[in-house]
């Protein structure tokens, strides 16, 4: 597995992903545990475990845990650094 992602090419590998992408803009609306995010993709929870450990390994996911369940929520903070480097990669 890569490390956190340190491009604006790496973060974008990262979130090509279809699954990824969808897990991402699920989270836009707050944070969730993994049981309430596979349903809503209609993946199985292992492949949303996965996905989701790549995007907290990439940095752009964080987690805690409450009791049995483990929480995630967006790093808006890296995922607009990413944006503003796609932005002004485009407007070259």
């Amino acid at each position: 597995m890569k490390k956190q992602p340190s491009t604006l090419t790496e973060y974008l590998k990262t979130i090509s992903d279809e699954n990824r992408l969808a897990i991402l803009n699920t989270l836009k609306n707050g944070q969730l545990c993994v049981c309430e995010i596979f349903p809503l993709l209609n993946i199985p929870q292992n492949l949303a475990s996965h996905h989701l450990k790549v995007l907290k390994y990439c940095g752009l996911v964080e987690c805690r845990r409450e009791g049995t369940k483990i929480i995630y929520t967006r790093k808006e903070n890296e995922i607009k650094h990413y944006q503003k480097l796609l932005s002004k990669t485009i407007q070259k």
